[in-house]
């Protein structure tokens, strides 16, 4: 029994060293040489491949080894690249732990908010609400939350409309009080914008937000904010004041409407 023990014993220690080794000699030096690679296809489909690694060679070897190369590949030159990373950022995320996650990977990734390829920057709007999960509100910051509040007036339509779906996601995940600090402020200063075209992603944040926030709010804040736009001289925006009244409508009882109207 115990010799049985003992080259049972032997086996497991073997079988790890042997798994390290695969890791440390092979998988490893292969991944780096691939990191030099010149066609793009290949670059693409290695920043896919390389986060899903992150789970199975653990925290220290993913802090030494990988975090450095993509972080490098969120700053490469091909668009597809940086894409498949954000893409994958959650397996890493898991792995090295809120400290690395902030020091390191945060600075990339308000740069990358503001990268000229718009479907990076939908990526990057995309993956906010698992953010905020894995920071929380007190890591979250108000460096995030000015950048989130940004994309509401992109120029490009698909980004202001998932800044908005975002913004409602950061609402229910951070609470009322969050609501009326950050998001709700902002759509009233849109409000009043020269551009209709951020008159126009205000509604829609009205739109949007009186389905997840308390009758209170809405009638204080957001019924107040659509009735001030009814006589905007674009139509599309009265048209669209005219559906945030009626999703207003739906969220708040008879007296309510009256005593503002």
């Amino acid at each position: 029994m115990e010799i049985d023990d003992k080259l049972e014993s032997e086996n497991i220690n073997n079988g790890i060293a042997s798994k390290n080794d695969i890791i440390m000699l092979q998988l490893l030096p292969a991944v780096k040489s691939l990191t030099t690679e010149s066609n793009t296809h290949v670059k693409s489909a290695l920043a896919g491949a390389i986060l899903g690694l992150a789970p199975l060679v653990g925290k220290a070897l993913t802090i030494e080894h990988l975090l450095p190369i993509f972080l490098a590949q969120l700053n490469d030159d091909n668009p597809e690249v940086r894409l498949n990373v954000i893409s994958n950022l959650e397996q890493v995320n898991s792995v090295i732990g809120i400290d690395h996650l902030a020091t390191s990977l945060l600075p990339a990734i308000v740069q990358l908010a503001e990268d000229p390829k718009w479907r990076v920057r939908l990526a990057i709007i995309e993956y906010m609400p698992l953010l905020a999960e894995q920071l929380g509100l007190e890591f979250f910051g108000t460096q995030l939350t000015e950048l989130c509040l940004s994309w509401l007036v992109d120029q490009v339509y698909a980004i202001r409309e998932a800044a908005v779906e975002n913004l409602v996601r950061l609402c229910i995940k951070f609470g009322p009080e969050w609501a009326s600090q950050f998001f709700i402020p902002k759509i009233i200063h849109l409000s009043r914008d020269e551009n209709y075209l951020h008159r126009m992603i205000c509604l829609q944040s009205i739109i949007s937000l009186c389905k997840v926030v308390s009758p209170s709010l809405c009638c204080q804040y957001l019924l107040p904010t659509a009735l001030s736009m009814h006589t905007d001289n674009v139509p599309n925006v009265r048209f669209k004041v005219a559906q945030a009244l009626s999703n207003l409508g739906s969220q708040l009882d008879e007296k309510s409407i009256e005593n503002e109207v």
